[in-house]
């Protein structure tokens, strides 16, 4: 049996807050074993940890993904705006 451990981190932001625990873990763990052992769902418990989308540096991933070593899970907050449709709303700017 092996004692292997690696270090991650999980991490949320709004415009007013910013969550980011670094955590030690058993090797194999998964996403959803980093957000339970976090404590995210107690300090900001307006996420819903079962809906909202996460991912790995910035690459959606599902909750069952085994982490690596340095991995930093990531919580994403709905889009308020579609990117695409903010930029063709913008005016375009004269050169």
């Amino acid at each position: 049996m092996s004692n292997e451990q690696i270090n991650v981190s999980v991490c949320y932001a709004t415009d007013t807050l910013e969550f980011l625990r670094a955590l030690r873990l058993d090797a194999g763990a998964t996403i959803a074993d980093a957000l339970n052992v976090s404590g995210l769902a107690l300090a900001v418990p307006e996420v819903d940890l079962e809906t909202m989308v996460v991912g790995i540096y910035g690459k959606k991933k599902p909750r069952d993904t085994v982490l690596r070593e340095h991995d930093r899970v990531e919580v994403y907050r709905p889009l308020i705006a579609d990117p695409k449709n903010a930029r063709r709303r913008r005016p375009a700017k004269s050169a």
